[in-house]
């Protein structure tokens, strides 16, 4: 055996017998057979091998939700705007919500909304299973971006709940002022008149209810589901006039 440079006889022995070894009894008597000597087969370096290709992991999109009592910049911003001195409920009964969600565009968005205190577990696990099903909601803002204009808000196709308000055609409280309420996806789901019309020119496509699209509220559907599920229920259900976009912890 002739030792390669630098290496000694015995050295390049000992390689041999390691990548024979390594090899095992079956390769060794394949080699035999292709008229091979086995004991020529040299060590080769992993150094020398092609690297493998990482195969990257994607990373499951997760549902976030946090919920605090309202903080200083948020108390200051609702006051004399979505609450008002009256209210049916305090300041101090009202959640900060910071949660995520799907939009139309099929992408994860960032929204924020105030609840009541005693909706949170069901609001989180409703919108838990909507962002499962990746139900498309356009925008989760609060309504004082819209100077706490109910019709703004639906314009811009906002969802959102607490706001002191009148419930709509009546001089009582509205389950929104309790922070008891949802509009979810206003536009695709309008507020139908008695005579089964809509305030809003955006919402008239959406008065066919027989030709489901994305964001639409529909019996059975994923949006009513998720809601029927933590015991809220839905204003598409009401003799008319219907709220389509409503989501309530009381049948108001």
């Amino acid at each position: 055996m002739t030792a390669r440079r630098g290496i000694p006889a015995a050295g390049v022995a000992a390689l041999v017998a390691a990548q024979i070894g390594a090899c095992g009894p079956s390769d060794a008597a394949e080699a035999g057979r292709a008229g091979a000597n086995p004991a020529a087969i040299t060590a080769i370096s992993t150094e020398d091998a092609p690297p493998k290709a990482s195969q990257p992991r994607t990373r499951r999109p997760t549902f976030s939700f946090e919920a605090q009592a309202l903080p200083g910049r948020i108390r200051q911003r609702a006051s004399g705007s979505s609450w008002h001195r009256g209210c049916p409920v305090r300041l101090g009964r009202l959640r900060f919500i910071q949660m995520n969600h799907w939009g139309f565009d099929r992408k994860i968005h960032d929204g924020v909304m105030i609840v009541n205190a005693t909706a949170v577990s069901a609001v989180r696990t409703a919108f838990g299973r909507l962002f499962a099903k990746r139900f498309p909601i356009r925008k989760i803002r609060l309504v004082d971006d819209y100077g706490a204009d109910d019709f703004a808000s639906i314009e811009a196709d906002n969802t959102s709940s607490f706001n002191c308000r009148r419930a709509t055609g009546s001089t009582r409280w509205s389950e929104h002022a309790y922070g008891r309420a949802i509009d979810i996806n206003p536009i695709e789901n309008p507020y139908v008149h008695a005579n089964g019309t809509t305030s809003h020119r955006a919402s008239r496509t959406y008065l066919d209810r027989s030709r489901i699209r994305p964001g639409m509220a529909v019996a059975r559907g994923t949006l009513v589901n998720a809601f029927d599920a933590v015991g809220w229920r839905w204003g598409g259900r009401w003799s008319p006039p219907k709220d389509l976009q409503h989501f309530s912890a009381t049948s108001r």
